[in-house]
Parts: C-alpha cells; sequence; structure tokens
C-alpha cells in the first residue's frame, strides 16, 4: 500500500476509523490521510478554526508510526470523497453510525453508496469494531461476473496480517449453485493459494430460512471467531433484488465486524 485514505465526519467513530487506518497503514509501511468534507458552515471563522483543531487533535493522537497527513475539501461528502479516492490513495478506511446514526446521511445508510462509487477498495467498521488483529477473514462465494478487484483486496488485507481467509458457500436443501457461483468459488480458492494466502473452504448448510445470504455468514463469521468479512460492494445477478437490503446487513451487521468491500 502507498497510502490509506480515511474519511471523518469528526465524531468518536472517524477516530475509531483512523485507529483503524493507522493499525493497517504501520503493518504495510503506509501513510494515511486524515479527510474531512467542510460543509458551508464550516469554512470561515470560529467554526473552520475548530474543524482544524479537531483534526490536529485526531491525529496527533492516533496511536502508532504511521504518518497522518491532513487534508480538507469543500462540497458533497459524497462526491468529494468520490474524487479524493482517485488521488493516489489504494484503500479507503472509514466507520458507519447505521441505519440509525445521528450522522446518518453521512456515514449511515449512504455508506453503501458510498463503497460503490469510490475508486479503491475500502475496509468498513462500526463504533464498536474493536482494533484488533485479523486472524480470519470470511469471503462469501461472489456470483459476479468479474471478481478481480474482491480477490485483489482480500489478499492485500490478509497479507497485511497474515490472516486465514474462509471461502464461505451457504449451502440450501434442494437448491444448486449456479455455474458461475461453482466458478467463482474454484477461481477464489485457486487465487489464494496461487498468493501463497492460508485459507479454508467451507460449505455451510443452511441453519435458518433466509432469502438473502448475510445473516448467515455473520452467524458463520461469529462461529469461526471472524475479524471480518470481505464482499462485493455491487449487486450480483443471482441476488440482484435483494442486494442493497443484504449488502446494508453485512455492513451494519450487529457483531461490528468490519467489512472489506470492491467493485
Amino acid at each position: 500500500m502507498s497510502d490509506i485514505l480515511c474519511p471523518t465526519d469528526l465524531s468518536d467513530l472517524g477516530r475509531t476509523a483512523l485507529a483503524h487506518a493507522r493499525q493497517l497503514a504501520d503493518r504495510t509501511s503506509s501513510s494515511v490521510t486524515l479527510l474531512h468534507v467542510r460543509d458551508s458552515s464550516e469554512r470561515k471563522g470560529a467554526r473552520a478554526e475548530e474543524v482544524e483543531a479537531l483534526l490536529n487533535t485526531d491525529a496527533a493522537g492516533a496511536s502508532g508510526a504511521a504518518q497522518v497527513n491532513i487534508k480538507l475539501r469543500d462540497g458533497n461528502f459524497l462526491k468529494e470523497i468520490q474524487q479524493e479516492s482517485r488521488e493516489g490513495h489504494t484503500l479507503m478506511v472509514a466507520g458507519t453510525h447505521g441505519p440509525r446514526g445521528l450522522r446518518q446521511t453521512i456515514f449511515g445508510a449512504d455508506i453503501l453508496k458510498l463503497v460503490r462509487n469510490i475508486a479503491i477498495p475500502s475496509w468498513i467498521m462500526q463504533a464498536a469494531s474493536p482494533v484488533s488483529f485479523v486472524e480470519r477473514l470470511v469471503m462469501p462465494v461472489a456470483g459476479h461476473s468479474d471478481i478481480t478487484g474482491l480477490l485483489k483486496a482480500t489478499v492485500m488485507l490478509a497479507r497485511a496480517f497474515g490472516s486465514e481467509v474462509h471461502v464461505f458457500q451457504l449451502m440450501r436443501p434442494g437448491e444448486s449453485p449456479s455455474d458461475r457461483l461453482l466458478q467463482n468459488k474454484l477461481r477464489m480458492l485457486q487465487h489464494l493459494a496461487e498468493q501463497g494466502v492460508t485459507h479454508v473452504e467451507a460449505n455451510e448448510p443452511s441453519a435458518v430460512y433466509s432469502i438473502g445470504f448475510a445473516e448467515q455468514t455473520i452467524q458463520y463469521a461469529r462461529k469461526v471467531h471472524a475479524q471480518g468479512i470481505a464482499v462485493m460492494a455491487t449487486a450480483s445477478d443471482d441476488y440482484r433484488y435483494i442486494a442493497d437490503a443484504e449488502k446494508e446487513r453485512l455492513l451494519m451487521n450487529d457483531a461490528a465486524l468490519p467489512v472489506l468491500c470492491s467493485c
């Protein structure tokens, strides 16, 4: 990695995301760009000075040795973060307040729109997500036509921590996986082996009735004590009609597991 982009809304969640970003930066000899997108009230006068002071305090208070560089942009937060993601960063680390967060329109319900439209993979966590060593990462088999970005991002994160990647497939009674799912599963396993990443093939029988895959992916991640989940941010043809709800459920999971997203 070269630089990790870390957007902040100046809340405790932003500081949690920065702690995760700096931990990862330390492990990959990277720097961190702490980005704040100012609204109209934050660009002049005392409030502008307060914003800069808060950013400096957060940057100075973050544990770790990685360099933290502060950057300010003005405008719509989604558009500005999307634009900044094209400025030489390798990964975005950001937090989500969840669907009921006070800043719902910033890092709540819009988090899915953000991870789908930035130019780099993202590592998303919640305020309750501990800064921990990622020993295990669960990657559900994706039904997309191109999973190259997800494979690259997963290998990048797994190498940073020496993680074991669990290639997870939900096996429902009487239901046969599509050819694409089977092909992608084989590609996932082969790619991880070629890249020297320790991995496990996990074929889990369906334990509860669920149309989608999010709930049982989270259950499996809890069962194996994983520290994260890796998924495609966009919808596949197999689950397009329920994709948004399933992706949001993963990003805002009640286990507070960080989620690696790629398009």
